[in-house]
């Protein structure tokens, strides 16, 4: 950054590097209305998009209209600004007395209205979307919020987190709606959102999202202490802040979660976690992160919790099966031969017999493989994306298998590898999980079955030492916290889970504010006695 601005500073001849530079820190404006087009003219001028319109009264320019055409509605700005000025310039009304104050009155049906007189302010209101109304001896400027609220998707189902049950909606890049996203799931005045504005040049608006009265002050005070000291010049995605703001960067494990679903977000700030969402991008971050969470989904909450609880124990399964499935393939057939059966070791030693590779190697030409299709298949158009993932996949491993390269064992446990990833419903999780695989793998080769042991060590006494913004990020298994056990082994009935995570929700660890929510059987005998 330091040489990035060093480099700013040296300016060709006849080619200016920053605009701003043009006006002071302070300045304000005139009560001439020219003087003030021309500082504005001279501020924006090689943009091609800047606006310069201009209403007169009596052969003289009475009010001065400036804006962004690329991001404004230029129709609300003709019926609402303009429209509204030529009829007050026709009924001639009070024109003499006539100021930005004024004309609060005739902008009211527009919405929300802001006066300023420092050209700083008004500069950043224009890069927001704002219309600024200039009148002729009045040094204060109008600014009228006239977003193009027509430039952006519409809410959609994300497609990162898909749920056969559940809320169909998810964040868009708009910061407005996703702001409004949350504010449906939690009718509540203790609902917090703080707003910022990071990145010299992109000035990217991000909000602190919490719930007053159940999340910890400490984890507040701490996520807005690192998030305000971001020092860059342009925030473009949440993965910029995320990287700034996570406790150890060069973990292969999320130490902050991030979701398009509005229902997960609503669900974590209800647990006493903080959200930030970060405008042009759908994907909002949620501190502090656990282990456990990077194994659970939304739609756990809203399916039977019998059937929640039997899905959670196939994920457990299958994050194994991902790591070590074939650092055991490995170790098993390079130095523990004698632990497999008979009949079993005899079917591999036939089809490994023309195989000019040993174990690791075969091992890890699949996964390198298996990788690159992976990747291309995310890469290519969705309409042929699949397919080329999945028919090479099969062609190239009938063709390795046939040609004497691989042997068949080693493609189906990369294939069920593979397959055991993609249970694991947080992206950025699964991700960690696969770069495992590669230095288990090496230590199986290396080691055998010791070497598995030891990286299995390594990674429990990694997992277990670190941290989310002071939460322990194995919590609440380590340290051991046995009431909120039943979220994370099994998926306990919803009627059951009376108490937020002791980690988190500490402040206001009841969840229901006054009296008993009536148990299913209560509830029954309710019924029959109507």
């Amino acid at each position: 950054m330091r040489g990035l601005r060093k480099r700013m500073r040296i300016k060709p001849l006849n080619i200016q590097v920053d605009h701003h530079s043009e006006y002071e820190e302070n300045s304000m404006l005139t009560s001439d209305l020219e003087q003030n087009e021309l500082i504005f003219k001279k501020i924006f001028q090689n943009s091609s998009d800047i606006v310069f319109r201009k209403v007169q009264l009596a052969g003289e320019n009475h009010w001065l209209v400036i804006y962004l055409a690329t991001i404004v509605d230029e129709k609300m700005i003709d019926e609402h600004i303009l429209k509204p000025l030529i009829s007050k310039r026709i009924k001639q009304e009070d024109l003499i007395n006539d100021t930005a104050e004024t004309l609060d009155d005739l902008f009211i049906s527009v919405g929300k209205t802001l006066i300023s007189s420092k050209v700083t302010d008004i500069v950043s209101h224009v890069l927001n979307g704002h219309a600024v109304v200039f009148t002729i001896g009045d040094s204060n400027a109008m600014m009228v919020k006239v977003n193009n609220s027509k430039d952006h998707r519409t809410p959609g189902e994300p497609t990162s987190e898909p749920v056969i049950r559940g809320p169909m909606e998810g964040f868009i890049e708009n910061i407005s709606t996703n702001m409004g996203l949350i504010r449906r799931r939690l009718k509540t005045s203790r609902l917090k959102m703080e707003s910022f504005k990071l990145g010299e040049l992109s000035q990217t608006e991000v909000v602190l999202t919490y719930i007053d009265g159940i999340v910890s002050d400490s984890v507040v005070e701490e996520v807005r202490k690192r998030v305000t000291r971001i020092q860059i010049d342009g925030i473009l995605d949440s993965g910029y802040i995320e990287e700034f703001i996570e406790d150890a960067p060069f973990s292969p494990f999320p130490l902050v979660q991030s979701s398009e679903r509005p229902d997960v977000v609503a669900a974590e700030l209800l647990d006493g976690k903080v959200a930030i969402l970060v405008d042009t991008t759908p994907f909002v971050l949620i501190v502090p992160m656990t282990f456990w969470s990077g194994l659970q989904a939304s739609e756990d909450y809203y399916i039977h919790w019998t059937i929640g609880t039997f899905v959670r124990w196939i994920r457990f399964l299958f994050i194994f099966i991902a790591i070590f499935a074939p650092p055991l393939y490995v170790a098993v057939t390079t130095f523990h031969q004698e632990m497999i059966p008979t009949n079993l070791v005899l079917s591999i030693a036939s089809s490994r017999e023309a195989v000019p590779f040993p174990a690791l190697i075969e091992a890890l030409l699949m996964e390198i493989i298996f990788e690159a299709l992976r990747e291309a298949g995310i890469r290519l158009p969705k309409q042929i994306g699949q397919a080329i993932s999945i028919v090479g996949a099969l062609v190239i491993g009938q063709a390795a298998v046939q040609a004497g390269i691989i042997s068949a064992p080693v493609v189906i446990i990369v294939s069920i590898t593979g397959i055991a990833a993609f249970t694991i419903p947080r992206y950025s999780f699964a991700n960690g999980i696969r770069l495992l695989r590669f230095p288990i793998l090496f230590l199986a080769g290396t080691f055998g079955l010791y070497g598995i042991v030891l990286g299995f060590l390594g990674i429990l006494l990694h997992v277990t030492s670190l941290r989310s913004f002071g939460v322990p990020y194995f919590t609440p298994l380590a340290p051991i916290t046995i009431t909120n056990l039943k979220d994370v082994i099994i998926r306990a009935p919803i009627w059951a889970k009376t108490r937020r995570p002791q980690a988190t929700g500490f402040n206001n660890p009841v969840r229901e504010p006054a009296g008993q929510k009536p148990s299913p059987s209560q509830g029954k005998q309710s019924s029959e006695n109507n």
